[in-house]
């Protein structure tokens, strides 16, 4: 990825960049890519039935695309608001990787997508923290 990059050079950072935000950019993408596979993997699982509350749970949390998008966005930006989203994403990874940690002893896919919900939601609780006032 290129968040670093280019939010380094945003005119109103100059260089000056939130390294926990930027790894909870990262994160929330990661996240929302690994959640989006695991519930099209969970599709076509011969017991699909067993497997509907996390592939639910799969397609809210893909839905992190939207807390990376605001935190991105610095122009201008209100800190009040990113905080709220990464306060909200932050549950949301715990509660979808739980979910997704009962079927992960059968499914590969299920153990990958949990980790990668347990580090989105580790970066989202350091991001809040590293913009406490």
């Amino acid at each position: 990825m290129h968040v670093r990059d280019m939010i380094s050079t945003h005119p109103h950072v100059r260089g000056n960049t939130n390294e926990a935000l930027i790894r909870c950019i990262e994160e929330c993408y990661d996240c929302a890519q690994t959640c989006t596979t695991c519930a099209d993997a969970c599709l076509g699982e011969e017991m699909v039935a067993e497997l509907v509350q996390c592939i639910r749970l799969n397609m809210d949390c893909a839905d992190g695309t939207a807390t990376g998008a605001v935190a991105t966005r610095l122009s201008g930006s209100n800190e009040a608001v990113i905080r709220a989203m990464l306060e909200a994403c932050s549950p949301a990874c715990r509660l979808c990787a739980g979910e997704c940690e009962q079927p992960a002893q059968a499914h590969h896919h299920c153990r990958i997508c949990a980790e990668a919900r347990w580090s989105c939601e580790d970066a989202c609780r350091k991001a809040t923290r590293s913009m406490a006032h």
